[in-house]
C-alpha cells in the first residue's frame, strides 16, 4: 500500500533522467538563492519596492518573447546542444552576478539587465528540457517524471528562500551567486552526458511564423487548449500571494515587516506541493487525466475560499486561524502539483515531437504570467474589498470558471490515457 501511495520513482530507472533529477536537486538550491538575492540586493542599494517591482517587468518580457521562441528553437536544433548553449550561458550570467557584487559596484539597471538575460537563458532552457522528456521515458511515466521534477522545484522553493534569508547577513550577496555558478556545473555535466536529441520532423527556421503555426496547433486540439485555460482560470482568480504581507500583519497579527505569520504563508504552498510530489504515487494509474485536473483546480479553488475565510475569521482567534489558513494553503499546493503534473504530461504525450517545444514554450509563458497577472488582480481587489475578500472570492470565482470550462469542453474531461505501457 505504501508502495502505491508514496512517489513513483520507476522514471529514475532511466539513467539519463536520473543524472538529470539529481542534478537538479543541487542546482535548484542555487538558484533559489539567486531569486532571494536579486531583489535584497535591489532594495539594499535604492531602498526603494519600486525598484525592487521592476524585477516583474524585467524578468517577464523576456520570459515570454525567448519562451515562445525557445519553444521553436528546440523544435529545430539537437536538444541535447540546446541545453548545454543554455545552462553556460545561465552559469555565465551567474558569474557575472557575482562579479558585481563581490566588486560592490551597486548598479540597480547592471542587476536588472543580468537578471533578463539569465531570464531569456532560463526561458529557452526549460522547454527545451520538458520536450526532451518523451524521448527518454515511455509515455505512461510521464506524469510520475513529471511529478519528481515539480517536487524537487518546489523543495527548493522552501529551502532556497530560508537559507538565502539567513546567509544574506552573514556572507553579503556575492556567496549567494557564487553558490548559484557553481551548483550549475551540476546540471551542465548531466547535459553533456545527454545522448544526442535531435528533433524527429524538425522545423526549416525558427522564426516568426514557427510560433504563430505553434498557435495554430493548439486552436485544433481542444484538450490542450482547455489545459492552458483551466491553468490561467486557477492561477488569475486564485492566487492570493500579493495579499500575503498584508493578511500576514492585518489578519494574523504579525508585525508589519514580516514575522512568522508572513514566513508560513509564503511557504505553505510550496510546502503542500511536496507533500503532494512525495505522495503521488497514485498519479501513474490515472486514466482520466482531464478529469483529475478539473478535481483538482476545484480542490486548489476550495482551498483558496477556506484560506480566505480564515482570514477572516482570524481576529477571533489569530494563532488557531493563522494554523487553518497555512493548512488551507498547503492543501492548495498539493492540488496545484498534481495538475501540474498531469497538464504536463498531457501536452508531452498529445503532441507530435517536432510541434512539442513549442507548445512547452507556450506553457512556460502561462505558467509564469498568470501568478504575474493576479498580483495585480487581487492587489486591485484588495484595495476595495479588503484582502480576505478578495482572497475567498478569487477561490469561488475558480471553482465557477472551471466548472463553466469542463461543461463547454466536455472532450477535455474525457480525455482518457493508457497507463499501462502496450506489450
Amino acid at each position: 500500500m505504501t508502495n502505491r501511495l508514496l512517489a513513483d520513482t520507476r522514471p529514475l530507472q532511466d539513467r539519463h533522467f536520473r543524472r538529470l533529477w539529481v542534478a537538479n536537486i543541487v542546482t535548484v538550491i542555487g538558484a533559489q538563492l539567486t531569486v532571494v538575492a536579486v531583489p535584497a540586493q535591489i532594495y539594499s542599494i535604492t531602498g526603494s519596492s519600486a525598484y525592487v517591482g521592476l524585477t516583474g517587468v524585467f524578468g517577464l518580457v523576456p520570459l515570454i518573447v525567448f519562451g515562445l521562441w525557445g519553444g521553436a528553437l528546440a523544435d529545430v536544433f539537437d536538444r541535447r546542444t540546446l541545453l548545454i548553449v543554455t545552462t553556460i550561458g545561465l552559469i555565465v550570467t551567474s558569474g557575472a552576478f557575482f562579479v558585481q557584487a563581490f566588486m560592490e559596484l551597486d548598479n540597480v539597471w547592471l542587476l536588472l539587465c543580468l537578471f533578463s538575460v539569465q531570464q531569456a537563458f532560463f526561458a529557452v532552457n526549460q522547454p527545451t528540457r520538458s520536450a526532451l522528456l518523451p524521448r527518454l521515458l515511455p509515455m505512461h511515466l510521464l506524469p510520475a517524471a513529471n511529478a519528481l521534477n515539480m517536487t524537487v522545484m518546489q523543495a527548493g522553493g522552501i529551502a532556497g528562500p530560508m537559507v538565502g534569508g539567513a546567509l544574506i547577513p552573514l556572507v553579503g550577496y556575492s556567496w549567494l551567486y557564487l553558490i548559484d555558478t557553481v551548483t550549475l556545473f551540476a546540471t551542465l555535466g548531466a547535459v553533456v552526458r545527454l545522448p544526442r536529441l535531435p528533433v524527429e520532423g524538425a522545423l526549416g527556421s525558427p522564426g516568426l511564423k514557427a510560433v504563430i503555426d505553434g498557435f495554430r496547433f493548439l486552436r485544433t486540439q481542444p484538450v490542450l487548449m482547455m489545459s492552458f485555460v483551466v491553468d490561467i482560470i486557477a492561477m488569475v482568480f486564485g492566487m492570493p500571494r500579493a495579499l500575503f504581507p498584508e493578511m500576514a500583519h492585518l489578519d494574523f497579527g504579525g508585525p508589519a515587516e514580516g514575522g512568522l505569520a508572513f514566513a508560513l504563508l509564503f511557504a505553505a504552498i510550496p510546502a503542500g506541493a511536496v507533500i503532494g510530489g512525495v505522495l503521488s504515487g497514485w498519479v501513474t494509474r490515472v486514466e482520466r487525466q482531464g478529469l483529475a485536473v478539473i478535481v483538482a483546480i476545484l480542490v486548489w479553488g476550495l482551498a483558496m475560499v477556506g484560506f480566505g475565510v480564515a482570514a477572516l475569521l482570524a481576529p477571533a482567534a489569530p494563532s488557531f486561524f493563522l494554523v487553518v489558513a497555512v493548512v488551507m494553503l498547503a492543501i492548495g499546493g498539493a492540488a496545484d502539483m498534481i495538475s501540474a503534473a498531469f497538464r504536463t504530461s498531457m501536452l508531452q504525450s498529445v503532441a507530435s515531437d517536432d510541434i512539442r517545444g513549442r507548445l512547452q514554450g507556450i506553457f512556460i509563458v502561462v505558467v509564469a504570467g498568470g501568478p504575474r497577472v493576479a498580483d495585480v488582480a487581487h492587489g486591485a481587489t484588495a484595495a476595495v474589498t479588503g484582502a480576505a475578500v478578495a482572497a475567498a472570492g478569487g477561490g469561488v470565482l475558480v471553482v465557477i470558471g472551471t466548472l463553466l470550462a469542463a461543461l463547454a469542453v466536455p472532450a477535455f474531461v474525457r480525455y482518457r490515457v493508457v497507463t499501462r505501457p502496450v506489450r
